[in-house]
């Protein structure tokens, strides 16, 4: 294109986009390593690639995958590229053996050791420990380390809590104190779940939240790590220092068809029916002790009082059963706050006379209420082996019918943990033994409401 002087040159809006943005034609590039080839030393000079192949036209030897770009050649100028390809075909292919199989597999090596995606949320340390004969799980919550920042400040204000699942509620939920404006908190606390058997310890699995707390919105989680309890061993400390990791995520009905959409909805409902029928609504410890009747000498060194103690083989010193409600855990919630407020109730069927109920005392608001209640039944010990002995929890509501949250039934007719309690208590006269049960939503047959 000729001007003549004294006229300016005019480029049209096409002309530039063209000139400026489109330099040459655009070819994929089909190996990372195209960015970072590595070269033998004793590799010829590869040809120099220009972004106008106008200027400078491609050899006919070169491949597409020649134009990728990649570093600069020493003493060459910024124009000129270089090519992972050219150094290994073609007419300047005698002096390079190395191949491109091996150039990917060492990038690949290389940049899959310059970060760890696996620290991004942060890092908690912490402890467990789980003593048999007391049945309480401990676990120390130590520090966390390179949490994610949540607020504005760059900082956050972590804390731990924990559940136990299945079965996470806010009944067997605990909770560590808060620390402001840090993302490599110290806690060094220890939260305790009282009434955790040995099956739990191989069924259950302990998930760690680490959340930030805001005021004015709701708490926001950082990552979270799950550990199942069989890892640990009795009586033992288990240190454990994890990565924090999101939650797994739910999968989603309208991810699937039709037809199996339906399917999954009657599996779920039938799912949730078997559970519905096993649901735990809590833990309950209990005491059973059975004293034999003092003699007459026995009685005049007692003096004949006690009034029902347990020292005094009951009322007068007669012998019977020494029924003890130490405590609950994990009860369920019945109240709309989120608490219930519990009493037990205790039977020994049958019961033509309907005497032998006993209540405790009501704790309100509270999911693990303690008690710490003693009531004697006088029996003799062959009537005892054909007796049931029925404990109840309920939550006491005001002007309107008691809700039922859960029970267990003690005798010589009942499976697992209620039978040997019940024959441990009839086989070790004198000796108290206490033994923590799972609460079912099963009401009992011969239960009476009030």
């Amino acid at each position: 294109m000729t001007v003549r002087r004294g006229k300016k040159l005019s480029i049209s809006i096409q002309e530039h986009m063209a000139i400026d943005v489109c330099p040459g034609p655009i070819r994929p590039i089909q190996q990372i390593s195209a960015y970072f080839p590595r070269l033998s030393p004793t590799s010829p000079v590869p040809v120099p690639i220009s972004p106008n192949p106008a200027l400078f036209p491609i050899p006919a030897f070169a491949s597409p995958l020649a134009l990728s770009p990649g570093p600069l050649a020493p003493g060459m100028g910024g124009a000129h590229l270089l090519s992972p390809l050219l150094a290994h075909g073609g007419r300047h292919g005698g002096g390079g053996s190395s191949s491109l199989t091996g150039s990917v597999d060492t990038s690949v090596e290389i940049n899959s050791s310059d970060s760890d995606d696996c620290t991004a949320l942060g890092t908690l340390e912490f402890q467990l420990r789980y003593e048999q004969k007391s049945s309480e799980l401990h676990c120390t919550v130590l520090r966390a380390k390179g949490l994610k920042p949540m607020d504005f400040n760059g900082l956050s204000d972590p804390y731990v809590k924990l559940h136990l699942l299945p079965g996470a509620c806010k009944a067997n939920k605990l909770k560590t104190k808060t620390i402001r404006n840090s993302l490599n908190p110290v806690w060094n606390e220890t939260l305790t779940y009282v009434g955790i058997t040995e099956e739990d310890m191989h069924r259950k699995t302990l998930r760690l939240s680490v959340c930030d707390e805001d005021k004015l919105t709701h708490n926001e989680l950082i990552g979270e790590s799950r550990v199942p309890l069989k890892r640990v061993k009795h009586d033992q400390t288990k240190h454990f220092h994890t990565c924090l990791e999101h939650p797994p995520p739910i999968p989603s009905p309208t991810a699937m068809g039709e037809a199996l959409r339906g399917i999954s909805c009657y599996l779920r409902e039938w799912e949730n029916e078997q559970l519905h029928s096993l649901e735990e609504r809590g833990r309950l410890l209990l005491s059973l002790q059975f004293l034999s009747p003092l003699s007459p000498d026995e009685k005049d060194v007692e003096g004949g009082g006690g009034g029902g103690g347990a020292g005094a083989g009951g009322a007068g010193g007669a012998g019977g059963l020494c029924v003890g409600v130490k405590r609950c855990a994990h009860l369920a919630a019945m109240d709309v706050n989120g608490f219930s407020d519990p009493y037990v109730k205790i039977y020994l069927k049958p019961d033509i006379l309907k005497t032998s109920k006993h209540k405790t005392a009501v704790m309100k608001k509270t999911l693990n209420p303690e008690f710490n209640e003693e009531f004697f039944y006088e029996i003799s010990l062959s009537e005892l082996s054909n007796k049931t002995l029925e404990v109840t929890v309920w939550d006491y509501d005001l002007g309107r019918s008691n809700d039922f949250i859960g029970g267990v039934c003690l005798s010589c007719h009942s499976q697992g943990d209620a039978l040997r309690h019940w024959m441990d208590c009839l086989k070790n006269k004198g000796r108290r033994v206490e033994r923590w049960h799972v609460l079912t939503n099963e009401l009992p047959r011969t239960l009476c409401h009030d």
